[in-house]
């Protein structure tokens, strides 16, 4: 079966997280992804840890678990670009190349002879996407940027969290680092509209994303409300600043989510718990009436949510068609029933550690499945493979590796 972009290959440059996530998600979807790696290091995520991969037969640590999140179905190769050895073979590689991505700060790359500039010449059809912080122009075009600063500048702390005057209150950051995750997602998207054009005979082009620029348009609703009010969100915890009941409850042996986003489904609810009335009383009748009496609604709903467990909840609410479910850890979440029956959890063969567990791609295809063929590569792993296809004989890579360009 034909895989999706099985006719691309991508160089990618990039480290940590919002660049490979990208390009994990072009892995997945096919496309051959050849990643530079620094000998003797890798990348930083290889050293994040613990939790690190044991080696079986030794016991000893190997790659972070933050590695191997987002860097399945790749081609680790070992080269030293900071010697002009290293820079020439990368040259090589982007004569055949479709895209490449890269993270570095904005203009480092220049003195390589590696920038989109430079590379133009080498690939006129090459899809260049680089992925920084705050964008190639800018006042803040030079700066470092990281998903915990982002996820401060971009606004979404100041609406993550519990209310300042409430224990607990106070800025928080979003679990998992949403601000990489957003870009890499809008990275992928870019890239494949830009294979798009080219296609079409346009040539290539230099795609700019910036983490900021993608967190600030991941505000969404929380962004219009301010640009239509002219009135700053402030953090509400669990609570949704447009829909209500939509936060968390009480029950009576932990916490009920309720997203009762319809005006039907609230209907619903009120007939389920016995008082259908409030369905119809004029506070709660709409969702504006809902939001507006947002106090007095919680009141309301509090004791009842505290009566029942949440198992019993979760039933009544599947039985009601009314939105609702429990707040799972994450290792309830793996052995949770309709997660296993998806296939979230998977296993990948890796040749220093056996089988390795691996979250699939969530993306499906009815005529062209995601296959996952290959596990996060050893660093290195793939680098005479690779080179050898540039018809570099044993020899050439052996004094390249001699000369330490190589890994």
């Amino acid at each position: 079966m034909s895989r999706l972009l099985s006719n691309i290959r991508v160089l990618d440059l990039s480290r940590i997280l919002a660049g490979p996530w990208a390009t994990q998600n072009l892995a997945d979807l096919g496309a051959d992804v050849i990643k530079i790696e620094r000998p003797g290091e890798g990348d930083d995520t290889r050293h994040m840890g613990p939790p690190f991969m044991n080696d079986p037969s030794t016991g000893e640590p190997g790659d972070a678990a933050y590695f191997m999140c987002c860097n399945r179905g790749k081609k680790s190769v070992a080269i030293d670009f900071s010697q002009s050895q290293g820079q020439a073979v990368v040259r090589k590689l982007v004569q055949q190349a479709d895209v490449l991505v890269e993270n570095y700060k904005v203009g480092a790359l220049a003195k390589y002879g590696l920038d989109y500039t430079s590379l133009k010449s080498v690939n006129p059809e090459l899809v260049y996407c680089s992925v920084t912080g705050f964008g190639q122009t800018g006042p803040y075009k030079d700066r470092a940027g990281y998903d915990y600063l982002i996820q401060g500048m971009s606004g979404l702390m100041s609406v993550t969290g519990e209310r300042d005057d409430l224990p607990g209150g106070g800025p928080q950051r979003v679990g998992v680092a949403v601000s990489d995750l957003m870009a890499g997602m809008y990275a992928t998207v870019a890239i494949l509209a830009a294979l798009h054009h080219r296609d079409a005979g346009h040539g290539g082009q230099h795609i700019d994303i910036s983490l900021l620029d993608c967190q600030v348009g991941a505000l969404v609703n929380q962004g219009l409300n301010y640009l239509v009010s002219g009135q700053a969100p402030q953090r509400m915890g669990s609570g949704h600043p447009n829909i209500a009941p939509y936060a968390v409850y009480p029950a009576a042996d932990g916490h009920l989510i309720l997203a009762v986003g319809n005006d039907t489904q609230f209907r619903r609810l009120c007939e389920a718990i016995g008082q259908p009335d409030m369905g119809t009383d004029e506070r709660f009748s709409t969702i504006r009436q809902r939001v507006a009496h947002r106090a007095d609604l919680d009141a309301w709903l509090t004791p009842i949510t505290r009566s029942r467990s949440v198992d019993d909840w979760v039933a009544l609410l599947e039985r009601a068609q009314v939105p609702g479910g429990p707040i799972n850890d994450i290792a309830r979440v793996f052995h949770d029933p309709h997660v296993m029956a998806r296939g979230m959890r998977m296993e990948l063969s890796h040749p220093k550690y056996g089988s390795v567990p691996s979250v699939r791609n969530p993306m499906r295809f009815s005529e062209t499945p995601l296959e996952f063929k290959s596990a996060p590569p050893l660093l290195g792993q793939h680098t005479d493979q690779v080179l050898q296809a540039l018809d570099l004989g044993p020899e050439d890579i052996a004094g390249l590796r001699q000369a330490g360009v190589l890994g």
